[in-house]
């Protein structure tokens, strides 16, 4: 994306060359917006006779990247992005950072106010700030989900290896416990297992850390979740686990970005970031935690005990109950700790009941969380549903930390139903007296032959699984229809399970067609090679010259129902709900008259696009007040939501940039036409 046109002055010395720009863009949700902005600076700087080159980073990952001659050779830096940028790079330029759509909407303005932009000082600030143009969800989530998405690979890894190694080398010893054999290979297995469950904590917390305050809050954030994970830093007997882990990774985060904004002499600002950022926010957070927050947790560990001492003569039911919730809460936690460290105290005095409750109640999580992946499908990502099928595998092992990511991803809705699973599989074990001869749950401790009255125990596991799941998928379903809203049903002519003839509502005489599902795929121009585009994705079925919608949520109904004349989508109300919630995290609104809904579900059984028109334009929230009349919807399944979504979001934004391509589109009179013009995306 360069331009080596004219050599305007630089005012270096009486020498004059060429200004060289570089710029970098990038959107936090899909691709459009951050190749539409590319576009329109490389046009921008093209006309002005300015050298720019510009790197993409894109979902599909970062293209074009800028290298240390571009940067060396810069006379300044735009970062148009709405997520963050690493600007340490590009210490000693000009640099003006913006949000993506002042990329789009104000290209020119950029590269006159980019010469003038303060020069970006090492160890600044090392992010771009967060654009207007369209809501998205807040930082504090964000940061939370990029811990958990990096965490799940340490939960699932450990957590299966472990529950590997108990299955095929692990049995009960009269001494108590669940044991494998010191020397045997099950135990190197087990062992490796351990340290992938060890680290999965601190990369909790880092992760967290590193999303809030960049790479200078790494450190201080994995060493802070491993100190909340290792009580005995603070006189406890059990660590804070993975809400200990949520906590010390905003604390370092937040406490990175305030060190940052403390001004220091010139001299020790290269060595901020690598040296005195990380080892101040450490010792600070070490020392914070372990003798202010850790005590009270030891207190509460301590106190929590000697109250459930005090309540073995009562009600079995109740203590079940009770014991269940504490098991079920914090899976790992102080809480959950007490509860374990209890019931497995008792079994040396002959009390083996208590621990029976908690070996029920321990496997109910991952079990009732892996069986809500089931459930309902369409409420999990493809990465939730196959971290599911991890969590049923470790629940039969009665490793509980399989739920973890799930608790930690929506802890209001998944922690309130664990517990409430939790508390029905510890009454009931309670209320039929089963016992557990060693320190360990779910259901490999009664296949080994360590828990007496094996029915009612399996009786109890199943019912507080399915409660959990039952309870989570209510509460997530409730919550995902909140957040998005109540999505109104169609009109009679937008969304209909026929399949919609091809220029419906384009005026005129109706021609006869054929529906979707009766044209056989190499019939005419209407499928087949002739009549398809992006791969076979965009058909004239697919293809309307005139949108009847009046506003955003109408015309996605009537895009989901054009869709649905492919005979690729399976369920166009979720479609059109997917895209909805898509439309609430930022418009897919371009400008220049151009709107992109897209939506990853699989509500469709393949990837399909579909291309209309509208003639008095929808209103989109678009960055440079445009009404979308150019609308593409694009629906992919999640199994195949990676590159090909992408890709073909890349593809339409570039090309749409191009005015005679618009202006093609807008002047083509029919479906066929249409789709001559959009062989030329590619």
């Amino acid at each position: 994306m360069t331009s080596p046109a004219g050599p305007p002055p630089t005012g270096g010395g009486g020498e004059q060359r060429s200004v060289r720009l570089l710029a970098v863009t990038a959107c936090p949700t899909g691709i459009a917006h951050t190749y539409m902005a590319a576009e329109k600076l490389a046009q921008a700087a093209e006309s002005r006779g300015i050298d720019m080159k510009v790197e993409t980073q894109g979902s599909i990952g970062a293209e074009n990247v800028l290298d240390d001659n571009d940067v060396a050779q810069a006379d300044g830096v735009i970062v148009a992005a709405d997520k963050d940028v690493d600007l340490s790079r590009f210490a000693g330029k000009r640099v003006l950072t913006v949000g993506v759509a002042e990329g789009i909407r104000h290209p020119e303005q950029l590269i006159d106010r980019v010469l003038s932009a303060p020069v970006h000082a090492a160890g600044g600030a090392p992010t771009a700030p967060a654009s207007a143009g369209g809501r998205e969800r807040g930082a504090g989530y964000k940061a939370l989900m990029n811990g958990v998405s990096y965490m799940i690979p340490f939960v699932v890894v450990g957590g299966l290896l472990i529950a590997i190694s108990l299955s095929l080398g692990g049995h009960t010893d009269p001494s108590g416990g669940l044991v494998i054999p010191k020397d045997s290979f099950w135990m190197d297995v087990n062992n490796i297992g351990v340290i992938g469950f060890t680290l999965m904590v601190p990369i909790l917390s880092g992760y967290i850390a590193y999303a809030i305050g960049d790479r200078p809050a790494l450190v201080p954030g994995m060493i802070g979740g491993w100190i909340a994970n290792t009580g005995e830093l603070y006189d406890s007997k059990a660590g804070a686990g993975f809400i200990g882990a949520i906590v010390t990774g905003f604390l370092a985060g937040y406490l990175v970005r305030w060190i940052k904004k403390v001004k220091v002499p010139r001299f020790a600002q290269p060595i901020m970031p690598i040296i005195v950022i990380p080892i101040v926010a450490t010792t600070a957070l070490g020392l914070f935690f372990i003798h202010v927050i850790g005590k009270p947790i030891s207190w509460v560990f301590e106190h929590l005990t000697d109250w459930l001492g005090g309540m073995t003569g009562t009600s079995a039911v109740l203590l079940g109950a009770i014991l269940g919730l504490m098991i079920a809460f914090d899976m790992g936690g102080p809480v959950n700790k007490t509860a374990f460290l209890f019931g497995a105290g008792l079994i040396a005095t002959g009390n083996q009941t208590v621990m029976g409750m908690c070996a029920a109640a321990i496997p109910v999580m991952p079990l009732g969380q892996g069986l809500a992946t089931l459930l309902r499908r369409r409420l999990y990502s493809e990465q939730e549903r196959e971290t599911g099928f991890a969590a049923l595998f470790m629940g039969c092992f009665g490793i509980s930390e399989g739920a973890i990511p799930f608790a930690a991803a929506r802890p209001a809705q998944v922690i309130p139903a664990n517990m409430l699973g939790g508390a029905v599989a510890g009454a009931i074990a309670g209320v039929a007296g089963v016992e557990d001869a060693v320190p360990h749950g779910g259901p490999i401790v009664a296949v080994l032959g360590a828990v007496s009255g094996v029915p009612m125990f399996f009786v109890a596991v199943v019912i507080g699984s399915v409660v959990t799941a039952l309870a989570t998928v209510a509460l997530v379903d409730v919550s995902e229809r909140g957040r998005r809203g109540a999505v109104a049903p169609a009109g009679a002519g937008a969304v209909v399970p026929e399949p919609v003839p091809v220029g419906a509502g384009a005026g005129g005489a109706a021609a006869p067609v054929e529906s979707a599902a009766a044209v056989p795929a190499s019939s005419g121009s209407s499928a087949g090679g002739a009549g398809e585009v992006l791969s076979g994705h965009l058909t004239e079925r697919t293809v309307r010259v005139r949108l009847d919608a009046a506003d955003k949520a109408a015309a996605i109904r009537e895009m989901a129902a054009l869709l649905a004349c492919s005979g690729r989508v399976v369920d166009e109300d979720e479609l059109v709900a997917t895209a909805l919630r898509r439309e609430e995290q930022g418009t897919t609104g371009l400008g220049e008259e151009i709107a992109i809904p897209h939506a990853k579900t699989d509500a469709v059984s393949a990837p399909v696009v579909g291309f209309a028109r509208s003639d008095e334009g929808v209103e989109w929230d678009s960055p440079d007040g445009t009404k979308a009349r150019l609308v593409f919807m694009i629906a992919v399944p999640e199994a195949a939501a990676g590159d090909e979504h992408l890709r073909i979001l890349a593809l339409l934004s570039r090309k749409l940039t191009d005015a005679g391509f618009r202006e093609r589109l807008l002047a083509a009179p029919d479906e066929a036409a249409v789709v001559e013009v959009l062989r030329e995306v590619g």
